[in-house]
């Protein structure tokens, strides 16, 4: 069995790479593929597109499937931390103290930490570097970054390194434990433009290092954060196209370990990351980080100067796919960019987040396809009334339906994020949600959702105001390193752990058009409520869409 899998991983990866029809008849072949454990469980339900597309999808899943068992394999007995989309994302989450860290730290490099360290030498001595940066989205990249900085510290001290990115924004904004500075020079809040350049001409003494904006440095063994006014601010409006070079775009491989056509946009195909708009122009939120500037500052700019951008990604790149990824991309921009697609006849193909707002009219949804639109993500949440005026969504479930139908009648898929756990919610209201998500589905409303179980975060009105929204914050102690996810008592609320594995159960039939008919009771293992929605909730507000 090992010398399959190991004769069989070039050939799957390079077709993950570049899909042909040649080699997806190959892996389609009895006993090419290995049997694991993934491969032998394969679903049996699913229909596949008639033809080579339809032959090279199915080759795909199996391919990934191939590949998600070498790295079981992998995060079994060669690394505990390994995952293709993040690594060692359990240490860095809510990691109050530095103490875990530190530890791991001194350990010895793992087989795959010594890979990512081989390619980083070659970088460096390639490149010569006057400063490194490391951008941080999320916990799942702290540990990664902190090995290559350790590194350079080793064996390049003369290099400075920088941190910054969205995991540094949230979590490291109280930062006061020094010991991260014996792995890193500087670290960086909010948008990097304005820290970065003052980061530079610091190290050019062009400026004192009291003229450092938004940004962290040890100063005679303490945590000092430096941030001289008024800050530098690059608008949105005026930054240039980011810079996608250096990135081996033939290299990188195609998953597809969910079949259903919309759920399969984040790990098939390969997209240019854009964002319209900085911030979000609603920002009321209860739940969400609406105090941190990436998602209070609201900056906008020019369906023009989009496009140019959009241009110049496209000669950069060769590739013409786009994901904005906006924190909710504005209706009235949407509109104007898809006008200046089709205008300057610039052929793509995009998807973004929106928030369901009544302002997406059957008439813009067309506009939004015909300008290459396939796709939308947002939020419903919890899917109930009550609960989405006192999170201040701005949105109810009639809205949704008719926003999501829109979108739908005009073959843009649509993805909806689900929320289950907010503050006071009840099991009646749990089981309600499910329903309504369920009468979506079959209505064809949404194509793709998932569960996200509500946590509270300290920059968002629920942390900074917990009794208004009926719980106590429990913890964790902050002690002197990340601070953002916050651990709660909902008294008055269901017990919301119970109810993961059954709302899950019920979604990943949906997914695959199945269930529809089942009783809401067959997804959960104990009592549940019946739910006080009509079966035809949705078709009642949809049908009376049609008679107006």
């Amino acid at each position: 069995m090992k010398e399959l899998y190991i004769s069989r991983v070039d050939i799957v990866i390079g077709f993950l790479q570049k899909q042909d029809i040649t080699t997806a008849n190959k892996i389609l072949e009895t006993d090419f593929l290995p049997l694991g454990h993934r491969l032998i469980n394969v679903s049996t339900q699913i229909k596949w597109e008639a033809g080579e597309l339809g032959i090279i999808d199915k080759a795909k899943h199996y391919g990934t499937l191939f590949i998600e068992e070498i790295g079981d394999f992998i995060q079994a007995n060669v690394d505990e931390f390994f995952a293709f989309t993040k690594y060692a994302e359990q240490i860095a989450t809510a990691a109050s103290s530095f103490d875990q860290l530190d530890e791991l730290m001194r350990y010895q490099p793992t087989l795959i930490e010594d890979e990512m360290m081989n390619i980083l030498e070659e970088k460096l001595q390639e490149h010569t570097p006057d400063l490194v940066c490391f951008t941080i989205p999320f916990p799942g990249n702290l540990f990664a970054a902190l090995r290559c900085s350790q590194f350079i510290k080793q064996f390049f001290p003369g290099i400075p390194i920088a941190f910054g990115g969205g995991y540094c924004n949230t979590e490291l904004r109280s930062l006061t434990d020094s010991r991260i500075f014996k792995f890193i020079d500087f670290i960086s809040l909010d948008d990097g433009e304005g820290p970065l350049l003052k980061i530079v001409k610091y190290l050019e003494d062009v400026i004192d290092i009291d003229e450092l904006e938004r940004t962290f440095v040890l100063e005679n063994g303490q945590v000092v954060y430096k941030n001289k006014i008024p800050n530098t601010i690059f608008h949105h409006r005026n930054l240039p196209a980011p810079d996608y070079s250096g990135l081996p775009f033939d290299k990188y491989v195609s998953f597809l370990d969910v079949v259903n056509p919309m759920h399969r946009m984040w790990t098939d195909a390969r997209w240019n990351k854009l964002t319209i708009s900085h911030g979000c122009y609603w920002k009321q939120c209860s739940f969400c980080d609406v105090s941190l500037d990436y998602i209070g500052n609201y900056q906008n700019t020019t369906a023009e100067a989009l496009v140019d951008k959009i241009e110049k990604i496209i000669e950069d790149t060769g590739i013409n796919g786009f994901h904005f990824v906006d924190e909710a991309a504005p209706p009235k921009m949407l509109r104007a960019l898809s006008n200046q697609l089709i205008e300057r006849n610039v052929n793509i193909t995009w998807w973004t987040n929106i928030r369901f707002e009544k302002t997406f009219d059957f008439e813009l949804c067309q506009l939004m396809q015909k300008s290459g639109c396939i796709a939308v993500t947002g939020g419903l949440e919890v899917a109930s009334d009550r609960l989405l005026a006192k999170m201040k969504k701005g949105v109810d479930i009639a809205q949704v339906a008719r926003v999501t139908h829109n979108f739908s009648e005009n073959n843009i898929m649509v993805h909806a994020y689900l929320m289950y756990g907010f503050p006071m919610q009840t099991e009646q209201e749990t089981i309600d949600s499910l329903e309504v998500v369920k009468q979506l589905f079959e209505r064809n409303c949404i194509q793709s959702a998932f569960w996200h179980q509500f946590t509270t975060t300290v920059h968002s009105p629920i942390g900074k105001d917990p009794q208004e929204f009926g719980i106590e914050i429990t913890g964790p102690v902050f002690e002197g390193f990340a601070q953002n996810d916050l651990y709660h008592i909902d008294a008055q609320g269901a017990d919301h752990p119970k109810f993961t594995k059954g709302l899950n159960f019920a979604l990943n039939n949906y997914l695959n058009g199945l269930g529809f008919k089942e009783s809401l009771q067959n997804w959960f293992d104990f009592p549940v409520p019946k739910t006080s929605h009509p079966k035809d909730l949705i078709e009642s507000v949809l049908s009376q869409v049609g008679a107006n």
